[in-house]
């Protein structure tokens, strides 16, 4: 019985100190029309997402579209990159994608973040059998989910994500299938 994944990376966000409520930006706003759109098609039927704000917003149009409630879970908000904003966000992400068992402090691995994303990932896979499900994410979390699966998921694809992005990942029981890239930002655009 095959289930599939559609991670979707939250659109652009307006930057705000408060990482937990970032709204999503005027842009961002229309291309979550986007997303839900573009979900219609694929029979959802559930949807989940990071406790982040901007996470939400980005798949709250197909959580409407198919009348259900946003399943929150813990386990897919972003990667703690530090206890403390870094002065170089590039040297930092670059620093941890080097090496996954470096972290900052207060700050997560990516083998830390991975084994938290993961393990969220089996507990949907586990309760959710061969159903279609949504989850609202965010662009480092999801690719370290994607890298434990397949390698070449890495710093590098990471980088080439657009805001939004949207993979959906087919698994039978908790074997990863097939993944295939649904959103195309030039696509439908006026």
């Amino acid at each position: 019985m095959k289930t599939n994944i559609y991670f979707v990376r939250h659109a652009h966000s307006i930057y705000t100190p408060d990482e937990l409520g970032r709204p999503l930006s005027k842009e961002g706003k229309q291309d979550a029309v986007r997303v839900a759109s573009l979900l219609q098609s694929e029979n959802i039927d559930l949807v989940y997402a990071s406790p982040y704000k901007r996470a939400i917003e980005t798949v709250q149009g197909i959580a409407g579209t198919i009348g259900k409630e946003i399943i929150i879970e813990e386990g897919f908000k972003e990667r703690i990159l530090s206890e403390e904003p870094v002065e170089d966000f590039k040297f930092a992400i670059s620093k941890v994608w080097e090496d996954y068992d470096f972290h900052f402090a207060g700050g997560e691995s990516n083998h830390m973040a991975q084994e938290r994303g993961i393990q969220a990932l089996y507990n949907v896979l586990e309760h959710h059998k061969g159903k279609n499900i949504v989850i609202g994410t965010h662009g480092n979390i999801m690719v370290l989910i994607m890298n434990y699966f397949d390698r070449t998921y890495d710093f590098i694809f990471w980088q080439e994500l657009e805001m939004p992005d949207i993979y959906k990942l087919s698994f039978e029981q908790d074997s990863l299938l097939d993944v295939i890239r649904i959103w195309n930002k030039g696509e439908g655009k006026d």
